[in-house]
């Protein structure tokens, strides 16, 4: 299957443009179908274009390495933010990276050129522009009518350190110290409350002869 690709176009080709909407994210993409690879002629196997709108950010367009890009680092991430588990994605050079505000809401989106000369472009997102534009792009990895070999890392179970992480170092302790606390108090009961006689016990306490009582004699 094709991957993002610069081959050369019969002008004869027809063009394909498909888009994916949601409230707040509308990606568009445009590319021709690959005959000679028996895809239809409503298929994209040759992106040669495409363009991001997200409410409030300036339109986004490049080429297919960064749609890919894009769709590396934006997926896990939200993946992970549904878990608890906030951290970036994306390294400081790379074309797409995202992370959490510092504010501690909302999460920042940083694109950037392959020319040195243009600045990195920062987007803001609230959970909602999030949730959008992660359906955007999910629809376009799921349409089956792009024929492009998309190379995500597949998903995987977050690892028990990464869960644990989320979770304030107070927090966790409250288990194991109320757990400590629960034990010594059964073991502090158990040893002031006498143990029952057993059945031999029982029995000889039982067959032994009470004690007459001797009532002192009192002389008139």
């Amino acid at each position: 299957m094709p991957r993002c690709s610069t081959l050369h176009l019969d002008l004869a080709m027809q063009k394909n443009i498909y888009s994916y909407e949601q409230t707040a994210a509308l990606l568009l993409i445009e590319g021709y179908p690959d005959l000679s690879a028996s895809h239809g002629n409503d298929a994209i196997s040759i992106l040669s274009a495409w363009r991001l709108q997200i409410i409030g950010a300036p339109e986004l367009e490049g080429t297919c390495e960064h749609l890919e890009a894009l769709m590396t680092v934006v997926m896990p991430y939200a993946r992970h933010c549904l878990s608890g588990v906030r951290r970036r994605f994306g390294a400081t050079d790379s074309f797409v990276s995202i992370s959490p505000n510092g504010s501690g809401a909302g999460h920042q989106l940083e694109l950037r050129s392959s020319r040195d000369e243009v600045e990195p472009l920062q987007i803001n997102l609230d959970d909602a522009d999030l949730a959008d534009l992660v359906q955007c792009l999910d629809l376009l990895r799921l349409d089956e009518r792009v024929k492009l070999a998309w190379t995500i890392p597949a998903d995987h179970p977050l690892k028990r350190r990464e869960i644990m992480d989320r979770i304030p170092l107070q927090h966790r302790l409250v288990a194991p110290v109320f757990g400590s606390l629960a034990l010594g108090a059964t073991v502090a009961i158990a040893m002031i409350q006498p143990l029952p006689l057993t059945h031999e016990e029982a029995t000889l306490q039982l067959s032994t002869p009470a004690a007459e009582t001797i009532q002192p004699t009192v002389k008139q």
